[in-house]
């Protein structure tokens, strides 16, 4: 499901790009920056950027068994701590953006997390509808999918300075497997939620090389049976080695926190990943 997610966006960008930049009336193919024209993310019509991101992960978690009389819950875990769960990874994440003209852009990134660890419990936990002994050795699987989608229009732009706000959404999808083989006892659970989100994007050209990018995404919502909130949020200094390509480096920080009283899965859980990064960019 991820590879054909990330597949479409791929060909999406790429199909769309060429139609968007000025091209040339004879060989068909995109013209450089006009005359005078410095390039920066300012002017970019399009950019794909493949990034090491190695951060810290917070996560705390509580799975209630399904039918539960009111009041039960599942044992609150910090997953770190209780599961033995790794709090540090290197990844990597990929990025497009590409322009609806001058002031409509697109971004869209997908970044995964898989985690797992064996580790002897230190409490009896409830998790959903098994109760592990204290003492058991305990191997904890945690994945984690990310997938986010932002529009933003530029209200204010110059060929130094870009500000732009929108809409965005993110897809999130959170599978969780607890086994004790001893005893013969293993308990799955999954859940899959989009997030909207209210996006702010600002981008400063500092000189011909360097650029400075910030933005966030955030969102926090309550209905009946399911209150969350959502907060990604990025700054990074690139340099323009050449036209066509950026190295940088940056800070991530993604940060969800849910809890659901009915579905599938019911429970609550916090996720947080922050820590440095450093990229590579093709544009034009």
């Amino acid at each position: 499901m991820r590879i054909r997610l990330a597949a479409a966006a791929v060909l999406f960008a790429t199909l769309s790009v060429p139609a968007l930049a000025d091209r040339d009336p004879l060989s068909g193919a995109p013209l450089p920056p006009g005359a005078g024209e410095i390039p920066s993310p300012i002017t970019d019509h399009f950019y794909i950027s493949a990034s090491i991101y190695s951060p810290s992960v917070k996560t705390n978690l509580r799975v209630d068994p399904s039918n539960a009389a009111p009041g039960v819950t599942g044992t609150p875990l910090n997953a770190e701590n209780d599961l033995g769960l790794p709090g540090r990874l290197t990844q990597g994440r990929v990025e497009l953006m590409f322009r609806l003209g001058e002031r409509s852009k697109v971004r869209m990134d997908y970044f995964e997390a898989d985690r797992s660890a064996s580790h002897t419990l230190a409490n009896n936990i409830v998790f959903g509808n098994q109760t592990f002994a204290q003492g058991s050795v305990t191997q904890t699987s945690f994945d984690w999918r990310l997938f986010g989608i932002t529009y933003t229009y530029s209200f204010y732009r110059t060929d130094r300075l870009e500000i732009g706000t929108g809409v965005g959404a993110y897809f999130l999808q959170a599978n969780v497997q607890g086994v004790v083989p001893a005893q013969n006892q293993s308990q799955q659970e999954s859940a899959a939620d989009p997030f909207p989100t209210l996006p702010l994007d600002f981008t400063w050209r500092i000189s011909r090389r360097f650029a400075f990018t910030a933005r966030a995404n955030y969102l926090k919502a309550t209905l009946s049976q399911f209150s969350g909130w959502i907060a990604d949020s990025h700054e990074d200094v690139q340099y323009r080695w050449n036209p066509n390509f950026t190295v940088g480096l940056g800070y991530d920080s993604i940060r969800t926190s849910y809890e659901r009283n009915t579905g599938s899965f019911t429970g609550a859980l916090y996720l947080s990943y922050n820590g440095p990064e450093a990229f590579v960019r093709f544009s034009f």
